[in-house]
């Protein structure tokens, strides 16, 4: 993300506009404070869209993990001792 002050921004506004086409956020300081942020349009609708979806239930993450179909390498390990 690039910061810009107001006065650049002002200056150099299509530079802006095509760095957030090409999905580079572009970040406009006031008073050394962030302001505002200038997206693509496609990437304010992704964003509002997971913002109005409702969260996934547990068993919905849970089903959403990658499988592996069992079949993993294990690791040869030596139980330790353990005194009872």
């Amino acid at each position: 993300m690039t910061d810009w002050t107001f006065q650049d921004a002002e200056n150099h506004f299509n530079a802006i506009a095509d760095a957030a086409l090409t999905g580079v956020p572009q970040r406009i300081t006031h008073k050394d404070k962030p302001a505002v942020v200038v997206l693509s349009a496609d990437e304010y609708a992704r964003l509002y869209a997971l913002q109005k979806a409702d969260p996934p239930t547990l068993p919905e993450l849970l089903l959403q993990m990658p499988q592996d179909d069992g079949e993993f390498e294990r690791i040869p390990l030596k139980p330790r001792s353990v005194e009872l």
